[in-house]
């Protein structure tokens, strides 16, 4: 029997932080260590290098609102808000998390962003369906689903987006997993170690984002990034 994880399909366990009532310092920790390692592993290139693309033929006469589903911290939106101060955009920024703890602890991270709005909201729900926006971005926050809730969600969002859809996740790899073991090895934190390798192992390959694009009858583009990460943006009709 192989000792090496299989990553040929993606795996049914459930994260620690699937759990919506948690809450304290444990938490705490977890979202803004989250969005460091995000940062050192190019997470937050992948967003910035995709926004520009779905910016590109946008007035910076009209103000551009964007939706961060499963927005954790809201370090996302803060990196947002600041590219938009920066190139002179007019952005209007919300967060949704199903978390309503996580929803504070954004808030608190993010009181010099006007800009920036939060909601505690289930993707899932009536009140979220009657959102309107121009672009939608999940970032690590597919994978916490099923194939058929995903095409459901993405179908709901292509609708309620102007522009597009921005999708940056994790590519399913079994060099990723153990990259991911190696810079944790220093990390005390259970919630990030565990969860970070479950999220590995729900992330997807390149046929899976392709098999949803069919499934949902649109074209996306898909590209690779450092470190295996997968930006997938699908434009609205």
């Amino acid at each position: 029997m192989s000792l090496l994880v299989n990553t040929t399909y993606r795996t049914d366990e459930q994260e620690i932080m699937d759990d919506f009532s948690l809450t304290g310092h444990v938490l705490d920790n977890t979202l803004d260590t989250l969005a460091k390692i995000n940062k050192w592993l190019g997470g937050n290139a992948v967003v910035l290098s995709g926004l520009k693309t779905m910016l590109k033929h946008q007035s910076k006469e009209n103000t551009i609102t964007i939706v961060d589903l499963g927005c954790g911290g809201g370090d996302m939106l803060r990196l947002i808000a600041d590219y938009g101060r920066k190139h002179g955009y007019f952005f209007k920024l919300i967060g949704i998390d199903a978390n309503s703890y996580t929803i504070a602890h954004a808030k608190q991270r993010s009181q010099k962003y006007s800009e920036i709005s939060f909601l505690t909201q289930n993707i899932f729900s009536e009140d979220y369906k009657k959102m309107s926006c121009d672009i939608v971005i999940a970032t690590l926050f597919l994978h916490h689903f099923k194939e058929n809730d995903i095409v459901s969600f993405l179908q709901i969002a292509l609708k309620q987006s102007r522009i597009g859809i921005l999708i940056n996740d994790l590519h399913r790899h079994r060099l990723a997993y153990y990259l991911f073991k190696l810079i944790t090895l220093g990390v005390t934190n259970k919630m990030i170690k565990q969860d970070g390798l479950t999220s590995i192992l729900r992330g997807f390959k390149r046929k899976d984002l392709i098999n949803l694009s069919k499934k949902m009858k649109v074209t996306s583009h898909i590209t690779w990034r450092w470190a295996f990460r997968f930006q997938c943006i699908i434009n609205s009709k």
